[in-house]
């Protein structure tokens, strides 16, 4: 039975890690973006109000990314009622913590409820595509699919997207730390080259591949070896301040991999559950060293992704 009113909480992510430019992500429920819609009697969709840390966002829906993936739901299905919605931001702007995908992903999630025939996922990311293009200007999903389906995601494609989850070894968790700074996913993209050397594009290939058969075969040797970002995040890093120091002190403190989360500032690495505390606590010195304040999170990898809220 459909809803006149629901709220869905959709979890912050990491997009690309490090080795899955613009294809890979995962979910950090620790934070999120919670979105409230209700029926109502006027066509059309309408943002009545922001609020949250980040309530400094436009509230004409065509502009707003919660607002035009709503639009394109609205579009798409005609529902015969409008929808008015209300969000509440628990994602920092330009945080690299998927904050407008998670935004959207909450919204078409919410109004899902509303439908008398719900859609299943594949559809709702589609609509929530349509708003990550207004923050990042390109139509991405990197960050919108782990939101909406939870835990480690590989989404391959944009026209017909297919969307895989892939196990994580048990024993491994990830540890999230955001820089007290913003950072705009737009001047992050436009400093990246267009073209790759082939010798960086098959060893970003092989870490790639080599990364994911770790993650399904339970071998943390191999995710070690292979956590290493030779195309993007040579670009991004000088956009983070201290960012070396992060990274070796992570690794130094018995991380398997540390990189750029999205498009930065926040930086995350994975480690086995036992030394995590000690990841997250030296990546903290080392920003604290800069005199830079941060907010750190250890975080399960398998979540369940966006939901609705019992009422």
């Amino acid at each position: 039975m459909s809803l006149e009113q629901a709220t869905a909480f959709a979890p912050a992510s990491v997009g690309n890690v490090a080795i899955g430019f613009d294809i890979l992500g995962f979910s950090v429920d620790a934070i999120g973006d919670r979105v409230t819609v209700r029926r109502t009697a006027s066509p059309g969709v309408t943002i009545k109000a922001i609020t949250g840390v980040a309530a400094d966002l436009p509230l004409e829906a065509a502009r707003n990314t919660a607002g035009r993936a709503l639009l394109a739901m609205h579009e798409a299905l005609a529902p015969g009622f409008g929808i008015e919605m209300s969000i509440e931001k628990g994602i920092p702007l330009g945080s690299g913590l998927g904050g407008s995908a998670a935004s959207a992903v909450g919204a078409v999630v919410a109004a899902n409820a509303l439908l008398d025939t719900p859609l299943p996922r594949l559809e709702l990311l589609k609509f929530a595509m349509q708003g990550e293009a207004v923050a990042s200007g390109s139509m991405h999903v990197d960050n919108i699919a782990p939101s909406l389906y939870g835990g480690l995601v590989l989404t391959v494609g944009i026209d017909h997207p297919r969307v895989k989850q892939i196990p994580v070894p048990a024993d491994v968790r990830a540890v999230i730390v955001h820089p007290h700074m913003f950072l705009g996913t737009r001047e992050a993209r436009a400093i990246l080259s267009k073209s790759v050397p082939l010798s960086d594009f098959v060893w970003q290939t092989a870490n790639l591949a080599g990364f994911i058969s770790g993650c399904y075969t339970g071998d943390l040797d191999l995710l070690r070896a292979s956590f290493e970002d030779v195309v993007i995040e040579p670009q991004r890093q000088a956009l983070i301040p201290g960012f070396a120091a992060v990274r070796a002190a992570a690794m130094a403190a018995g991380a398997l991999g540390c990189s750029i989360s999205g498009a930065g500032p926040t930086m995350f690495a994975w480690s086995r559950a036992d030394s995590a505390a000690a990841v997250r606590d030296a990546m903290v010195a080392a920003f604290a060293a800069r005199e830079i304040g941060t907010d750190p999170w250890v975080v399960d990898i398998g979540t369940r992704g966006a939901f609705v809220e019992a009422a």
